[in-house]
């Protein structure tokens, strides 16, 4: 059939991204034609993919949204209806990818009241109801119980059209040991010596993903624990904020920061602990992705994925609400513990479990499944 995809914007490195790129190559593997609209595309187009780039500008990114909108849809109008499938909410999907949060709840929880009274929440409501609200047809995957949940609160109506679907870690990124090799070759590279601890965080969103928590508990460190301590930051966004925030804390020569890359499993190799204390995350795949490569994980319970954290017991979670004390003794608790702690191991016996790398599969299921019974 063919089938038409729908995102805003396209770099390498965003969770949501690579669920993305994995959901439409499943296609294109079965057989389908895809079309692809977007804003914009970094990277390389994928093989057999119509790339459309909306030929739309605003001053406002509320603006672009809702012209990017109108020009699909007149695009869409004209052509035999087939199956459209969105990875940002939106009018007029028949599904829609839930890799954001409730927007409801965010601007509920972590907005001033005024907030509510603006243009661009009245627009990011509109759209998130489009796809939740009463009336709407519109089938969406979620990836954790943590979105069934808010989401549920928020469009009581929406709940039989949820449909949760497994973790999609790339296959690749299982190992069945920690390589020493690749940690010598990665800590020689960044000059980490082999006696100081290496925290990493990835992610893209710096704000969202904690970096300010990250640093905040970096600078907590006792002085003898604080300077046999790197942290190790790769992510896609302006870090000039965070940079200041570190000299602040006197730790700017404890911190470096650096773009996103694809190399992400050397890092995993080569760090001694993940630090993510994101706000708020609808999954966390670097969570994952850490836990199998035997890494220990400290996060926060915001975080979609976190519980399989705990499932594994390969590290950490922070409950909510968020204490920066408690993420502050976590974090020096853990370096404390590594030599001895089971998370490692741990996490390396969970990656044996098959259904960590099932969405693109599974959701190329549903599209097929629930597209078909429509007809």
């Amino acid at each position: 059939m063919k089938l038409s995809f729908l995102i805003y914007s396209y770099f390498p490195y965003g969770g949501q991204q690579r669920d993305f790129l994995r959901i439409v190559n499943e296609c294109i593997n079965r057989g389908h034609e895809v079309d692809v609209y977007t804003l914009s595309w970094q990277g390389e187009n994928p093989e057999q993919v119509n790339l459309i780039k909306v030929p739309v500008k605003a001053l406002t990114r509320v603006k672009l949204y809702q012209r990017f909108t109108a020009w699909v849809h007149d695009a869409l109008s004209g052509q035999p209806k087939h199956p459209v499938i969105g990875f940002s909410k939106m009018p007029n999907l028949d599904f829609y990818f839930a890799a954001d949060p409730c927007f409801a709840e965010k601007a509920e929880t972590q907005r001033a009241a005024y907030y509510r009274f603006t243009a661009r929440y009245r627009h990011f409501r509109n759209y998130e109801a489009a796809v939740f609200g009463a009336g709407s047809t519109t089938q969406v995957f979620i990836l954790s119980p943590q979105q069934r949940t808010a989401f549920v609160k928020y469009y009581p109506d929406c709940g039989e059209r949820l449909h949760e679907l497994p973790p999609g870690i790339s296959p690749d990124r299982k190992v069945e040991r920690r390589d020493n090799e690749v940690r010598k070759a990665f800590r020689h590279e960044f000059s980490i010596a082999e006696d100081e601890k290496l925290v990493l965080q990835v992610g893209s969103g710096f704000k969202v993903k904690g970096v300010d928590r990250s640093l905040r508990a970096i600078a907590s460190l006792p002085d003898e624990v604080r300077m046999s301590t790197r942290y190790l930051l790769v992510g896609q966004d302006k870090p000039a904020s965070f940079q200041r925030l570190a000299e602040q804390l006197h730790i700017a020569d404890r911190v470096a920061i650096i773009s996103g890359r694809d190399d992400i499993p050397r890092f995993l190799a080569g760090a001694d602990l993940l630090l993510h204390p994101a706000y708020v995350e609808s999954a966390g795949y670097v969570l994952l992705e850490a836990t199998i490569a035997g890494l220990p994980v400290l996060t926060t319970a915001s975080c979609g994925y976190a519980f399989h954290i705990e499932q594994a017991q390969s590290g950490e979670v922070c409950q909510t609400p968020f204490n920066q004390t408690d993420l502050n003794s976590r974090l020096l608790s853990m370096i404390e513990k590594l030599e001895n702690a089971a998370w490692s191991f741990n996490g390396l016996n969970y990656g044996n479990n098959a259904e960590l790398y099932r969405l693109p599969e599974a959701a190329v299921d549903l599209i097929e499944k629930l597209a078909t019974a429509k007809e």
